[in-house]
């Protein structure tokens, strides 16, 4: 009776019980509906294989994908007063704050980071939607100040990847505070002679596109991103008339003229190397090649006498 109890019974109820199997498993295209594979999507730069759709990217994901060997080191920055207007909808603002951090592993929505692309020392800001919707507040504010004079004070080019939907309303006129100080840290690092380029990934929108994120040197969107201040359907209903096909989408933006240029994510990391090798007037990799390949060529073409090819 005991073993029945025991073992027959719970392995019966083990092999009817519905086993859960975990959210993120797999992945579904919004596109064309495909379903992939968490651990594919993830080799495969979050890019659905079949369609091209450019999903959203963890920040430790694009950091170890931009710098060599994936390694880098995070800077810090400036501590800032967690809730300064007490602000309090649904919830209290702080509770909101902790469960972003609990949910992201990270601060707030910025992260800075210093490493090398192609042997080439660059400063890197990655802006997290999965933050709060990568809102621009107090804190992401400093960061990006920060990202700004270390590339100054270091001398290097600084890279931003852009993804918000705005200045933070539960900070009220201290977010919106930090367009203008953002912009002044863009034009310290013109004065600074280094160059700014910005990677525009979905969603750019809101007092981001409106400052630091337009400011750059050099403008790039992934595919299909949506970039613009106010989003398509408010300016439906403000407007009143139908938009056309596309609008405030990367490649709408390309051919009127409000990007440089829509880059695939694969294809990133090589336009970004290139683009800081060209605006810093550093040797570019392939230089050396033709060199060495020519003189291995001369080498190997130096005639060689017929009693030693007879041996």
């Amino acid at each position: 009776m005991n073993w029945i109890n025991n073992v027959v019974r719970p392995k019966i109820r083990s092999f009817l019980e519905k086993r859960e199997t975990p959210d993120n498993l797999w992945v579904k295209c919004p596109e064309s509906g495909e379903m992939v594979f968490h651990r594919d999507l993830e080799a495969n730069q979050f890019v659905i294989p079949g369609s091209g759709h450019h999903m959203r990217m963890p920040a430790e994901a694009r950091l170890k994908a931009l710098f060599d060997d994936g390694e880098y080191v995070l800077i810090e920055t400036p501590e800032v007063v967690p809730d300064p207007l007490r602000f309090r909808d649904e919830r209290r603002y702080t509770d909101r704050i902790k469960d972003a951090r609990a949910k992201t592993g990270t601060r707030d929505a910025v992260r800075i980071a210093y490493g090398t692309l192609d042997t080439l020392p660059v400063t890197a800001g990655i802006q997290n939607f999965e933050f709060m919707g990568g809102s621009l507040g107090m804190a992401a504010g400093e960061a990006i100040i920060t990202g700004f004079e270390t590339a100054a004070e270091r001398q290097t080019p600084f890279i931003l990847f852009a993804a918000s939907g705005g200045a933070r309303m539960q900070e009220g006129i201290l977010s919106l505070m930090q367009m203008p100080r953002t912009t002044v840290a863009v034009q310290k690092l013109r004065e600074a002679g280094q160059p700014y380029i910005v990677v525009l990934t979905n969603p750019t929108t809101g007092g981001v596109t409106a400052s630091y994120a337009m400011l750059g040197d050099i403008h790039i969107a992934e595919p299909g991103a949506l970039i613009g201040f106010a989003g398509p359907r408010v300016i439906e209903q403000t407007i009143r008339e139908k938009l056309p096909a596309g609008f405030q989408r990367s490649e709408y933006l390309l051919k009127h003229g409000m990007v440089d240029m829509v880059v695939h994510r694969h294809d990133m990391r090589a336009t970004l190397s290139r683009l800081c090798r060209l605006l810093t007037k550093a040797p570019a990799l392939a230089e050396a090649a033709p060199v060495l390949a020519s003189a291995e060529t001369a080498e190997s073409e130096v005639p060689v006498p017929l009693a030693e090819a007879a041996d």
